[in-house]
């Protein structure tokens, strides 16, 4: 819309400067005609030469079309067809004639062009007499020459005063279309000046409301992506880690030799069946959110807490020495036995048997690592839950029941 309104200022001006400087020009014509009118119409009564008498009618033509155009616009109703015809026998320009037209009829009020047109209108009798004195004088030279000198003196000076008269207005109409012209140039320059730098300004605008649009569909993108990213590595219950970026981890740690020893913990609930039996899953969706809690008290930056699935926990301790991880276990251990699950006026105790690995060896895979931690979680059960299993990756200290782990939960 601005653009749109700059083009139609931009044209608006160019259509007013046009008009301006065609009325200019042709005060130029009607004022230099009026004189050649004089100039002819005094050499005719000196000479009775009857071809100046002809060059005096085609000047004051000129001026009379005007004349006549600008009665044809005071009309009402405004007769454009005959005030184009006066201002082309008024020798304008045909392609400057719709502009006169136009600029007369919707700004006539505007103070300057009022002011010239003043101008304009107060030539009016002077013309008419001009016009009145050609035909008395032709009348007079038809007949014979004037002899009197004094007759011919006062008629030239008549002429003389009529040719001032006229230079007089012309010359007031003149300045006032300059500076109103220059007056209207000012003006729409400012005007041009005030839209180019709205426009400037809301193209800043729109810009900068890209950018921030861009910015923020940029941000929503990143903040979707890591939305999803956290989705495909969290378990969507608890918060905590899932099996794979638990596995991810793990494996991450196993390829980092350098790391020292590895502690691996695997809990599994010993009464979560009850609980989701008597009360539902509601009941124990709860419990698993609130041993999620218990599991990451106490934990370092780099430790790893994960849900692996169902009620089975998962930890990772980074740079952990043996005797640390089997005491933190067991620190978890007492913490569950500890913990009290309350729902519907029932309250739940909730223990855990706990499987730990110590992993100092670079070559250990992520399939052995979580044998041997599920090994000693299995022990653990088969010894009455409720207790800390210890297994060091040795082959002669692994034992695994043969029944199915389904069986030892239940």
């Amino acid at each position: 819309m601005v653009v749109v309104l700059q083009a139609t200022i931009a044209g608006f001006s160019l259509e007013v400067m046009s008009s301006v400087r065609a009325y200019v020009a042709g005060e130029a014509m009607w004022s230099r005609s009026q004189k050649n009118a004089v100039y002819f119409l005094n050499l005719y009564l000196h000479s009775g030469d009857a071809s100046q008498f002809a060059q005096y009618q085609t000047s004051l033509a000129v001026p009379i079309g005007d004349e006549f155009a600008r009665w044809a616009l005071e009309r009402d109703p405004v007769d454009v067809e005959a005030a184009r015809i006066g201002f082309l026998q008024g020798g304008n320009h045909p392609d400057d004639v719709p502009g006169l037209i136009w600029l007369f009829r919707y700004f006539n009020r505007v103070s300057f062009l009022q002011e010239a047109i003043r101008e304009w209108t107060a030539t009016d009798p002077m013309l008419l007499e001009l016009s009145v004195f050609g035909e008395v004088i032709r009348s007079e030279l038809e007949n014979r020459p004037v002899q009197d000198s004094n007759r011919l003196q006062l008629l030239s000076s008549r002429l003389s005063e009529l040719n001032i008269q006229f230079t007089v207005h012309a010359n007031r109409f003149s300045t006032v279309l300059g500076e109103g012209s220059r007056a209207i140039k000012a003006t729409l320059t400012c005007v041009n000046i005030v839209t180019a730098v709205t426009l400037i300004l809301l193209l800043i605008w729109h810009t900068r409301r890209l950018v921030l649009q861009r910015q923020a569909f940029e941000d929503a993108l990143h903040a979707e992506k890591d939305r999803l990213t956290w989705q495909a590595s969290h378990d969507w219950l608890t918060g905590l880690s899932n099996r794979r970026a638990f596995e991810a981890r793990l494996q991450s740690e196993l390829d980092d030799t350098a790391a020292g020893s590895l502690g691996l913990i695997l809990l599994d609930l010993d009464q979560f069946k009850n609980v989701n039996d008597s009360c539902g899953h509601l009941a124990g969706d709860r419990l698993l959110c609130q041993i999620s809690r218990l599991l990451q008290q106490d934990r370092r930056p780099h430790d790893l807490v994960a849900r692996l699935g169902g009620d089975e926990f998962g930890l990772i301790l980074p740079q952990c020495p043996p005797s640390n991880v089997v005491d933190i276990a067991e620190r978890l251990r007492r913490s569950l036995e500890l913990f009290s699950f309350a729902w519907d006026d029932r309250c739940f105790a909730v223990t855990a048997s706990i499987g730990v690995a110590c992993i100092a060896d670079g070559n250990t895979t992520l399939e052995d690592a979580m044998r041997h931690a599920d090994a000693a979680c299995y022990r653990a059960k088969d010894k009455g839950r409720n207790r800390v299993q210890v297994d060091s990756a040795r082959a002669d200290v692994v034992v695994v029941t043969a029944r199915p782990r389904e069986a030892a939960r239940a």
